[in-house]
């Protein structure tokens, strides 16, 4: 057995592969004849920061597509991040698993390529994603500042609400370039509103085609100028999608996607499965350098006339550098004014945090 990663100074080395007292070790120069030596060095690591029901579901998405060789659970609690791990290495023999580490110690992070973020104070039933700001803020300041230690090359995935001021948080406290600081954003969203264009249809889903951008959250704007189904353009259909003169009353497909995520809290305390599939398929894009357009949380400073330093969603190419290209998506004129009106929420907010 080779040893484990490269770890920068002071931190602890650790076995790509668990190994365990004098006896195994016995058995295994009895059974192994070693034919070449070598370092094991991982060339897709994924760090998960939080291992809350979010951080668990984005590991489940990640492990059951085979993504990474390298797989770093962190978590303040010692106690619950050894348990999940457990629970998942024991799992291993129905999933493609990479080698697992985990535990309190950043240093366990190091050389990653892509670090998930889902640490943070969760959200209360009836409490607002913005209203969580500052709490999340402060968590975010050790946690930024760890990462960049012991993985300055990494993309930082930002998943924790509300997404689009701690992307910003982060972006600002890592000093790394926003290509490479991006939040999950109206992934999740998009997902949420060609789900229920397709329930209403009666078509699946992936036939139909339109996007939610700017906050994620009460303010997100749903692009019903560009919603197609199987290439068709509903607006050719009923010229009033979505408004608020349209006869079918559409625009309830956009309030239930906002009031969804409300909905599930209320139900069963928190939401968890969507978002970690959604993370597991923005992660493939990253890290298989797919470049799949994806609408999630990037700076937008100088687009669509925002004049300020935000981030909000909009349909962004990804690869292994992160973002590479913003696409640019023609807008209506009602959408675009939606598009400046979230970021000026955003900015009302993040204007006064204290990073």
């Amino acid at each position: 057995m080779g040893p484990g990663p490269r770890s920068p100074a002071g931190a602890p080395r650790r076995a790509a592969w668990p190994s365990s007292p004098a006896r195994q070790m016995s058995i295994q120069s009895e059974f192994f004849k070693t034919f070449a030596r070598e370092e094991a060095e991982c060339h897709s690591k994924i760090s998960i920061i939080g291992t809350g029901s979010v951080g668990m579901a984005c590991a489940i998405g990640i492990l059951l597509k085979g993504l990474g060789d390298e797989l770093a659970l962190v978590d303040a609690n010692a106690q619950l991040v050894q348990g999940e791990t457990m629970d998942l290495q024991h799992g291993s023999p129905f999933a493609r698993m990479p080698s697992i580490v985990s535990g309190t110690d950043y240093a366990l992070t190091a050389h990653s390529s892509l670090v998930v973020i889902t640490a943070g104070a969760r959200q209360k039933e009836g409490e607002s994603r913005l209203d969580l700001v500052q709490r999340n803020v402060d968590i975010f300041k050790p946690i930024i500042s760890s990462i960049v230690r012991y993985s300055p090359h990494c993309k930082m995935l930002i998943v924790s609400n509300p997404v689009d001021v701690l992307t910003y948080v982060a972006w600002k406290l890592s000093d790394l370039p926003p290509n490479r600081v991006l939040g999950s954003g109206c992934n999740l969203d998009t997902a949420r509103f060609r789900v229920l264009l397709g329930q209403r249809l009666g078509v699946h889903s992936e036939s139909c085609h339109g996007w939610v951008l700017g906050e994620h959250g009460d303010s997100s704007v749903p692009v019903w100028s560009g919603v197609t189904v199987a290439g068709v353009p509903l607006r050719s259909l009923n010229k009033h999608l979505g408004t608020k003169d349209d006869p079918e009353a559409w625009g309830r497909v956009h309030q239930d996607v906002v009031a969804s995520a409300y909905q599930i809290i209320r139900m069963k305390g928190y939401t968890s499965w969507a978002i970690g599939l959604s993370i597991a398929d923005l992660t493939e894009s990253i890290l298989r350098n797919l470049r799949r357009v994806h609408p999630i949380s990037t700076r937008v400073k100088g687009l669509y006339g925002i004049s300020e330093d935000v981030f909000l969603s909009i349909p962004c190419v990804l690869g292994e550098n992160g973002v590479t290209e913003h696409v640019r998506v023609p807008l209506s004129t009602e959408e675009e004014a939606g598009l400046q009106k979230s970021a000026n929420a955003l900015w009302g907010i993040q204007k006064d945090l204290q990073l």
